[in-house]
């Protein structure tokens, strides 16, 4: 939406990495059974931009789980509203760690 965008019609960086942080964020809960919280992510480098109108698809895998931690890679594609062409734009690695009610880390049940 425009409210996204600077005013040339890209997608604010920080918007997208939120959507990355939700996706992997869902992953991370699925996994661990309960919350989770970021602890870190690596750099992100922007390949393609996101214009406003553009469909975004966001993917994210668990692909390591320690005993209370779990990295997630997860990648952003942009298309176009008019084209079948997709175009990634971003990736980079998240890395969750399982929490109590009194956010502090616990164990993954396994």
């Amino acid at each position: 939406m425009p409210a996204d965008a600077n005013p040339y019609g890209d997608i604010f960086g920080g918007w997208l990495m939120s959507w990355m942080d939700s996706a992997a964020g869902s992953v991370a809960s699925l996994h661990c059974g309960g919350r989770a919280v970021t602890i870190a992510m690596d750099g992100m480098q922007f390949l393609n931009p996101v214009f406003v109108g553009d469909e975004l698809s966001v993917y994210a895998t668990l692909v390591k789980a320690g005993r209370t931690s779990m990295t997630i890679d997860v990648e952003a594609w942009r298309r176009h509203r008019h084209e079948a062409a997709r175009h990634k734009v971003t990736q980079a690695q998240f890395v969750f760690v399982a929490i109590d009610e009194h956010r502090r880390p616990r164990a993954i049940a396994g």
